[in-house]
């Protein structure tokens, strides 16, 4: 079979940074295995020379067999965000993001432990019941069998700052299909954050829409902070244009974007208005293959996404 490496190692040589940070394992998962996990933190764990040194997380996976395909007759359902939006400007295949909006305060890095690592991905914070809900991808909640530590969530990160503060998350979730064999077709996960300064993460940098079972071939927006080169993470980076469905080894959405690791679980938008910044989220940056570069891949959100944000919102 075919193998594939994440959107944290989208155009990465092979073993650029797998020598010095993580070795490709088959998972070893059980099928019964929890979505969900309550987290550990260390107290002031994250400091910006930490955040810096972070490794944007670098791991080669193969897309387990899409057990549970996306229903064709699924109810499409939606999360209005707080402003109608319309995308304006195509194409863009990476580059820095200087418009400013909302996009800027709703996204950000994710930092965790894994074993004995500190690691990088992007995320993004959504509109939901308890207002302070993220949504990321699977691996950046849970990989190879074992939930990440220490994991919080940064909004509009900037160079090792963090203006609107560290939001450590209480429980992290994913995909069932994702906790039971990491079927890179459901590489969704979430995080519920505690309130910071006596403020939910929505009442201090809003959030975006989040929108399921919407289809495919949609002209989409993808944000986040790729660390790998030639990005340094230290920038919120964008790719947009018309996305259509991968045709190799999964059902994901399928975009031209050249971001590189620790852009995984960025948020895609449909209905993106680069004016306010907002816009409907229907998917995460995912993978990328080797053999074919400046190409970004992302979870189809439908039922199974649903579920997985209904148990976090509700949480």
């Amino acid at each position: 079979m075919n193998r594939h490496r994440t959107a944290l190692s989208v155009l990465l040589a092979a073993g650029a940074l797998v020598a010095g940070a993580l070795t490709a394992a088959t998972p070893s998962i059980a099928a019964d295995a929890p979505a969900s996990f309550r987290q550990r933190h260390t107290q002031g764990f994250w400091t910006t020379e930490r955040m810096r040194a972070a490794v944007p997380l670098d791991v080669t996976a193969v897309p387990g067999a899409a057990r549970t395909p996306v229903a064709t007759s699924a109810t499409r359902t939606t999360v209005a965000p707080t402003a109608a939006a319309s995308p304006t400007a195509f194409p863009q295949a990476g580059g820095a993001w200087t418009a400013g909006g909302a996009v800027v305060k709703t996204s950000g890095r994710v930092f965790f432990t894994m074993g004995d690592r500190t690691a990088s991905c992007s995320g993004d914070s959504i509109t939901s019941a308890n207002g302070s809900t993220v949504i990321t991808a699977g691996h950046c909640v849970k990989y190879q069998g074992a939930w990440h530590t220490n994991w919080v969530f940064v909004p509009a990160y900037n160079n090792g700052s963090a203006p609107y503060g560290q939001w450590s998350a209480t429980k992290t979730f994913a995909t069932d299909q994702w906790a039971a064999s990491e079927d890179m077709n459901m590489d969704v996960g979430l995080a519920v954050v505690a309130p910071l300064n006596g403020q939910t993460l929505s009442q201090a940098v809003g959030a975006q829409g989040i929108a399921f079972n919407g289809g495919y071939n949609k002209k989409m927006y993808s944000f986040g902070f790729p660390a790998a080169a030639p990005y340094d993470g230290t920038k919120l980076v964008y790719c947009s244009g018309n996305t259509g469905k991968d045709f190799l080894l999964t059902k994901d959405h399928s975009l031209g974007c050249n971001m590189t690791g620790g852009s995984s679980g960025g948020p895609w938008f449909q209905d993106f208005n680069e004016a306010t910044g907002l816009g409907t989220q229907v998917s995460v940056n995912s993978f990328g293959y080797t053999f074919l570069p400046n190409r970004m891949y992302g979870p189809y959100f439908g039922n199974e996404a649903k579920a997985a944000y209904d148990k976090a919102q509700t949480s």
